[in-house]
């Protein structure tokens, strides 16, 4: 299948972000950052916490527009973005199916959704309320609406944190299934170097604040041939390649 992100990289270059505390002291979150994400890759934003990486989904997203520097989204059959956040904003008055519903635009609004809930459990829970499903199942909800819309590009915020582990890695495996059958260009936010190392095409790792890229780290081997061996493998390699950063600060692998 060809990939559907778009005919152009992703592309940011975001001179410098700065806030100002409450205090008003001008803190800096980014300054010289500038990475690409090819056509259909998905890749991961890799930093400790509190680097800028949130903030940089912000700028993509043109929820924040008081930067130095510029970036150019993909865009391809579409330039619907999808995004999914660390908390799922359902919207508690509506259901699971009519809350994936609203976020689709009027060309597609009676569109087959049964494939997308079968893939992530949705199936027997399209009528069911925000109240009714757990943190996970929401989780699931938010991702389902993202990819719905069927976006040029997919931006996601740590969206398996604050999960016990066992429910994240069933999420992370619904999320490549989904991905994996329409693979659209996608930017995913974690300071999980094993969340990384199993998800991405490639990792962008950032510096502290004010964050920059530190390098890439690409990975070929696919998906489905990641298994326990591999993943320590590819984990010793990353240490190889960026022995000066501490990997005890963003996440075990």
């Amino acid at each position: 299948m060809q990939p559907v992100g778009g005919v152009a990289p992703l592309k940011v270059d975001i001179a410098e972000k700065t806030f100002r505390s409450t205090e008003g002291v001008p803190l800096t979150a980014l300054r010289n950052l500038s990475f690409e994400v090819r056509q259909g890759e998905f890749a991961c934003l890799l930093g400790p916490s509190g680097c800028g990486k949130t903030t940089t989904l912000r700028i993509l997203l043109g929820l924040d527009t008081d930067f130095s520097g510029s970036f150019q989204l993909p865009e391809g059959d579409s330039n619907r973005i999808g995004a999914v956040f660390q908390e799922p904003t359902l919207l508690p008055w509506r259901t699971v199916e009519q809350n994936v519903r609203l976020a689709l635009p009027k060309s597609m609004r009676n569109a087959n959704l049964d494939q997308l809930f079968d893939s992530l459990g949705l199936s027997q829970m399209r009528t069911l309320y925000p109240s009714e499903l757990s943190l996970g199942l929401a989780r699931r909800v938010a991702i389902a609406r993202a990819f719905a819309i069927e976006p040029a590009v997919m931006f996601l915020d740590e969206p398996f944190v604050s999960l016990d582990e066992q429910t994240a890695e069933r999420l992370r495996y619904l999320v490549l299934s989904v991905w994996s059958a329409r693979p659209t260009t996608a930017l995913m936010v974690t300071h999980n170097v094993r969340e990384a190392l199993m998800l991405s095409d490639r990792i962008i790792l950032l510096s502290a604040r004010p964050a920059h890229v530190l390098g890439y780290f690409d990975i070929r081997i696919p998906r489905q041939s990641r298994n326990p061996q591999v993943m320590s493998d590819l984990a010793r390699s990353f240490r190889q390649k960026f022995p000066g950063v501490a990997l005890g600060e963003i996440g075990q692998p």
